[in-house]
């Protein structure tokens, strides 16, 4: 829906030809709608939802977890919600004032933007079954293993908008008891977050724009080629991350550089870090956390990514 008005906005209204430039705009106006549209839909949800589930027993519950048992959970949710990088904040946010443990919220975070149904099948009818379900129970495990190593290196420290010192969440300890006014709250806490960072989701998203319309699949291939070296994949992970681009989308240009013959591994860990490791998501992250801990989860989600990387390599030998 959003690409059909977005193409019919660029090429029939705009009347521009097709090209590197109509192909970012198109990218641009389709994702900056849909994010927007996401991101106001999952707050007022989960704002919603909120107001029916008391803190303390949500806290009681999470805390309640053994052996990663939540992180696994939200792991899980992750990759059952069909959404992106900068989509998953909202209900990373969610967690955080649900006042899940940090690593429960970053376990979701982690996870959201690799895996979901519809990158599975895609994967599947692509890859196989082999490979498409090694790629969805390693997101996870992912995901899982990145909140544990978050929750442990950084403890029980509050997590606070960067550089103002405010809690994310405000001093509200109430929530409304009537179902207009708890519509009224949740309407209100999505407009509130919406208009922090929407200027924030236009520069990470025309940033994302520009490189899917500007930097062909071929220089991916070309800087990376048919290397079985051990630099091959941390060097896709770190060219990924400019890219912001949905696993979904991504996968048919994934799996057409391997038939050109880019290790697996490699072809995947490009995908992983577009997907995962944005550059619109970070930017966005910024907004919300300390650049400590916005550094922390980049760098193990990262160094995992790479780790998968190699063992996909070898898998695809």
């Amino acid at each position: 829906m959003f690409e059909t008005f977005a193409n019919f906005l660029v090429l029939n209204l705009l009347q521009l030809s097709p090209g590197k430039l109509t192909a970012s705009l198109s990218f641009f106006v389709a994702d900056t709608l849909k994010i927007s549209a996401l991101m106001l839909l999952v707050i007022f949800t989960i704002s919603l939802i909120r107001t029916y589930l008391p803190t303390q027993k949500l806290e009681k519950v999470f805390q309640k977890s053994y052996f990663g048992a939540t992180h696994l959970l939200a792991a899980t949710l992750g990759a059952i919600t069909p959404f992106c990088s900068c989509s998953s904040i909202p209900l990373f946010l969610g967690f955080l004032e649900a006042r899940a443990p940090i690593g429960v919220a970053f376990a979701f975070l982690a996870t959201s933007p690799l895996v979901n149904e519809v990158v599975f099948a895609i994967m599947v009818g692509k890859f196989g079954w082999k490979v498409a379900g090694l790629y969805a129970l390693s997101g996870i495990i992912l995901g899982v293993v990145a909140g544990l190593l978050i929750q442990k290196i950084w403890g029980k420290r509050e997590i606070k908008i960067a550089q103002k010192g405010e809690n994310i969440f405000g001093t509200q300890a109430e929530m409304p008891t009537i179902f207009n006014e708890k519509v009224k709250y949740s309407t209100q806490r999505a407009l509130t977050i919406f208009k922090k960072m929407w200027w924030i989701l236009l520069i990470g998203v025309a940033i994302g724009a520009a490189i899917h319309g500007f930097v062909p699949a071929e220089f991916f291939l070309k800087v990376l080629g048919d290397s079985a070296t051990i630099w091959g994949v941390p060097l896709a992970v770190i060219l990924g991350v400019p890219i912001y681009a949905r696993s979904a989308s991504i996968v048919p240009v994934i799996f057409a550089l391997t038939l050109k013959g880019l290790p697996l591994g490699t072809a995947l860990a490009l995908m992983m870090s577009a997907a995962g490791l944005s550059l619109p998501e970070a930017i966005m992250l910024k907004r919300i956390i300390s650049g400590k801990l916005l550094a922390l989860f980049f760098g193990i989600v990262a160094v995992g990514i790479v780790l998968l990387g190699f063992v996909f390599n070898f898998v695809g030998a």
